[in-house]
């Protein structure tokens, strides 16, 4: 009899993660729904009010250009966030246009928050708040993170933060 190797459940979490797909999804259907404000209606507006070509139905495709722009972007976003934790504290780099890598230093970490709203229990998903020491950008938002790395996520930042509140 061979034995198998067993897999670890969970990824390592110091190398970059990417968010899960289904958070693209809701990402896209929150964005869908913004593109239909800005940039959809007022270009549906300008369709109406100035009579270009197609009237109605000129409008209607204004929207629905916004609509699918909105989702492009919020898909795009989230399929190009990656988070990480290592010894040194909670990394997140996000990348659509301009990348931004933001550290959050396991020292500067006050307190912990998980958010769901009902789209995101449904999915399965979480929003962990990183509180941090300071007065600019005091928090760190991470979207779309699975609900188990996200309770994962707290309790390692919280283990972390407890031991190096011991050694004071």
């Amino acid at each position: 009899m061979t034995d198998l190797p067993i897999a670890d459940p969970a990824p390592p979490l110091d190398h970059w993660q990417p968010l899960p797909a289904r958070a693209a999804a809701l990402a896209a259907l929150e964005g869908a729904f913004g593109g239909l404000f800005i940039p959809g209606a007022p270009l549906a507006a300008a369709c109406w009010f100035f009579d270009a070509p197609g009237g109605l139905w000129g409008a209607g495709a204004a929207l629905l250009v916004g609509v699918l722009f909105g989702a492009w972007i919020g898909h795009r976003r989230t399929r190009r966030t990656r988070w990480r934790l290592d010894a040194q504290g909670l990394g997140l780099r996000r990348d659509l246009m301009w990348q931004l890598e933001t550290r959050v230093p396991v020292s500067r970490v006050q307190h912990l928050d998980l958010r769901r709203g009902p789209l995101e229990r449904r999915a399965g998903l979480a929003t962990l708040i990183v509180h941090t020491a300071g007065t600019r950008m005091s928090a760190v938002t991470v979207n779309g993170l699975d609900q188990a790395d996200a309770e994962r996520l707290r309790d390692t930042l919280a283990h972390q933060l407890d031991q190096d509140a011991d050694a004071l």
